[in-house]
């Protein structure tokens, strides 16, 4: 089952991105550009969902049920680990997270760097899960 695989829980949450555009994004062909942000902001959200499961699956980034897990949380987890991650992880933040699951960028040139760091960033994690975590 796929929610027992993180790896393969995440990749879900990038078709659906691709199903929120794909389906509901009006694309305005000439001018490379959504006509509606509600669907980005969509797409934005289920990417981001996506990375943080695939960064969770490696690095487990967890604090108590009250709290909210910050993003310098994953940035120090991954810095520690992995700086070519580290850079993906922030490049995504702001184009995923912030660019398109917040402001709702109409651009699709931005939307498809999206998808692309959220695929990149799932992959390494894949690649990570594979390999034993080394002893603290």
């Amino acid at each position: 089952m796929e929610k027992e695989d993180p790896i393969k829980e995440s990749r879900r949450y990038v078709d659906n991105a691709r199903k929120a555009l794909r389906d509901n994004g009006k694309l305005d062909v000439e001018q490379n550009r959504y006509e509606d942000d509600k669907y980005v902001k969509a797409a934005g959200n289920y990417l981001w969902g996506g990375v943080l499961i695939a960064l969770d699956a490696v690095f487990h980034v967890k604090k108590n049920e009250h709290d909210r897990v910050d993003i310098k949380d994953y940035r120090t987890a991954v810095g520690n680990r992995d700086r070519k991650l580290l850079g993906l992880v922030n490049n995504g933040y702001e184009i995923i997270h912030l660019l398109m699951g917040y402001d709702g960028t109409l651009s699709k040139t931005l939307c498809d760097e999206g998808f692309r760091l959220a695929n990149e960033i799932i992959d390494r994690c894949g690649t990570m899960t594979q390999i034993p975590v080394p002893a603290a």
